[in-house]
């Protein structure tokens, strides 16, 4: 990973490794589908949709990586986190390349 001066890893680098994973992928998916699903509805549809055997802890090791990518977002709302998707870091990446 290519890190900046202050030691940083390079978010694009983050990014790319949280679209390196075909489950991520499908997650991301689902979250372009219906946003905003608690993680216990996501691990139902992953397992119902795609018949993924994985559990809602692998499901939440997964999350973590795309949030470290900043691609996914959880929300607070009363006793339920809410998982969003945030296509805000794959504009920026893709707006660098194109314009």
């Amino acid at each position: 990973m290519i890190r900046d001066n202050n030691d940083n890893v390079d978010n694009r680098d983050l990014i790319f490794k949280a679209l390196g994973d075909p489950t991520r992928r499908i997650i991301l998916d689902e979250l372009a589908e219906r946003d905003g699903m608690t993680l216990f509805e996501l691990t139902t549809r992953l397992i119902m949709k795609y018949q993924l055997s994985i559990t809602r802890q692998g499901i939440a090791k997964h999350l973590g990586v795309l949030e470290e990518a900043g691609l996914t977002q959880s929300v607070r709302k009363g006793k339920y986190r809410l998982i969003r998707f945030n296509r805000e870091p794959l504009r920026d990446l893709l707006k660098s390349w194109l314009e």
